[in-house]
C-alpha cells in the first residue's frame, strides 16, 4: 500500500511559510549591508586602492614597533579581561542557576541593571574611584595599607578592571543559561554514586555548562578587541588598544586609507580565530546544529 500524499494546499502552504520567513529576513540582510558591509567594504577599498593599488599601509602596520605594541597590547588586554570576566562570571552564574524565587531575581537585576546603563556613565565611575583621591586610595590609606596615594588610574590594570565590569554581564548570561539546562537529576545521580562535590563539578556540571563558557569567552573577546571608551578614559595614551587608534587615524590625522588597514588586520585576526574555534574546539558543538 502506497503512502498518501499530502494534500495540495498542505505543500502550498509550507511553500507560503518558507517565503514568508526568507521575506522576514530581507529587511536584516538590508541593515547588515548597509550599516556594517558597505562601511567595511569602503574602508578596505581604501586601505587596498587609494591612492592606486597598494599593499603599503598593511606594511606600514607591521613594520612599525608602535603599531605592533598597539596590537599586542589589545589582545592581551582582551584575554585577561576574558580571564577576569570568566572567574568573576562563572560563580555568580552558578549560583544564580541553583537559587530561585526573589533572590534570583535579585541577582538577575543585579547583572541586567547595568545593560541599561552608558558606558560612558560606568567609566566616569570607575574614574572616580580610581582617581588619586578616589574612594579606593582613601580606604587603603585608612586602614593603613599604603602610606600615600597610590597610582591606580591610567594603568593597564585599571583598564582591564572596568573593562570586565562592563562585559560581565555577556559572560554571566550565557553560562547561566547552560547551567539551568543541565537536569538536576544529573549531579544527584553522581552524588549518589559516591561522587565528590568537586567531582561532581568536574566531571559532570563544568563540561555540561561548556558550551555557555565557549559562547561567554568568544562574545567578551570580540568585544573587549573593538571597546573604545573605557580604555580611552582610564588608561589614557599610555594604554592605546587599536579601537582608539583607528579613531585617531580618522579623526585627527584624516588617514581613511592607513584606519581601514587597520580594521582589515583586527577582521583578519578576528576571522582567524574564529575559524581556529571552529576547527579545533568544533564550535558546532557549542552553537547546535541542525541534523
Amino acid at each position: 500500500m502506497s503512502a498518501r500524499r499530502p494534500p495540495a494546499f498542505f505543500l502550498g502552504g509550507r511553500h507560503l511559510s518558507e517565503a514568508a520567513s526568507l521575506a522576514l529576513l530581507v529587511p536584516f540582510v538590508i541593515l547588515l549591508v548597509v550599516v556594517f558591509l558597505l562601511p567595511l567594504g569602503t574602508l578596505l577599498h581604501e586601505s587596498l586602492l587609494v591612492p592606486r593599488p597598494t599593499t603599503a599601509h598593511y606594511e606600514r602596520v607591521f613594520g612599525e614597533p608602535v603599531y605592533l605594541r598597539v596590537m599586542w597590547r589589545t589582545l592581551r588586554i582582551a584575554f585577561y579581561v576574558t580571564i577576569v570576566a570568566l572567574l568573576l562570571g562563572y560563580p555568580l552564574a552558578y549560583v544564580m542557576s541553583r537559587s530561585r524565587g526573589l533572590k534570583l531575581g535579585l541577582m538577575a537585576a543585579a547583572v541586567l541593571l547595568p545593560l541599561w546603563t552608558s558606558v560612558l556613565v560606568r567609566t566616569y565611575a570607575w574614574m572616580v574611584l580610581l582617581q588619586r583621591n578616589g574612594l579606593v586610595n582613601e580606604g587603603l590609606t585608612g586602614l593603613g595599607i599604603v602610606d600615600a596615594p597610590i597610582r591606580l588610574l591610567y594603568t593597564e590594570g585599571a583598564v582591564v578592571l572596568a573593562m570586565s565590569h562592563v562585559l560581565l554581564p555577556f559572560m554571566v548570561l550565557p553560562v547561566f543559561s547552560a547551567l539551568k539546562g543541565i537536569p538536576d537529576d544529573y549531579p544527584r545521580a553522581a552524588l549518589m554514586l559516591g561522587a565528590s562535590n568537586w567531582s561532581t563539578f568536574r566531571e559532570v556540571i563544568w563540561p555540561l555548562s561548556l558550551p555557555g563558557v565557549v559562547s561567554g569567552c568568544l562574545m567578551v573577546f570580540l568585544l573587549a578587541l573593538g571597546f573604545f571608551i573605557t580604555p580611552a578614559l582610564i588608561g589614557g595614551p599610555q594604554q592605546m588598544m587599536i579601537a582608539t587608534l583607528v579613531s585617531q587615524q580618522v579623526r585627527e590625522m584624516l588617514n581613511w586609507p592607513f584606519a581601514g588597514a587597520l580594521v582589515g588586520v583586527l577582521l583578519a585576526f578576528v576571522l582567524a580565530l574564529t575559524l581556529a574555534f571552529n576547527r579545533f574546539i568544533r564550535l558546532e558543538r557549542f552553537v547546535g546544529t541542525r541534523s
